[in-house]
């Protein structure tokens, strides 16, 4: 079961979220129909341990092993989505892989279907892309070696 909590129009999220960057590009998704970009990742499950959770995720959405390395982001995001407004709590972890087939210029869906669409965006280009939480590209842009705290209210 995951970790979610909804109560009228309110969601509490518990989220694991995957900073992979591979050739100086970053990999973000999006759904199909949202205009903004974010980083993959997915709800913690009950009784898992949030790496654990990741590991999950990125092998159900897109088939593939990961290493996580390292928790570098805890954000605690407040934002509005469709007709809920939702409090989140995200865990984002550095990652690496040894799947190399993974990394293609092209924008591409995951194994869960034509909803969610996947692409590896230049880090030099962030700045022409919108990509929630906005902490992210300060955060890619100065890779820090300890784990930062973030706030986001949208």
């Amino acid at each position: 079961m995951d970790i979610v909590y909804k109560q009228n129009q309110n969601v509490f999220n518990y989220r694991v979220v995957a900073v992979w960057i591979e050739q100086d590009h970053i990999l973000l998704h999006k759904q199909v129909e949202d205009s903004y970009w974010s980083l993959p990742g997915g709800r913690v499950a009950m009784g898992e341990a949030s790496q654990e959770s990741l590991k999950r995720e990125m092998q159900e959405e897109l088939g593939i092993d990961i290493h996580v390395e390292q928790l570098i982001m805890v954000n605690e995001n407040f934002f509005p989505y469709k007709e809920w407004d939702f409090h989140e709590i995200g865990f984002y972890y550095k990652v690496k892989s040894t799947d190399r087939a993974i990394f293609q210029k092209d924008a591409f869906h995951g194994l869960e279907g034509d909803r969610l669409l996947y692409k590896w965006i230049p880090i030099e280009n962030l700045s022409e892309v919108q990509v929630y939480p906005q902490e992210v590209k300060d955060m890619l842009a100065h890779q820090p070696n300890e784990t930062m705290h973030i706030v986001s209210k949208k």
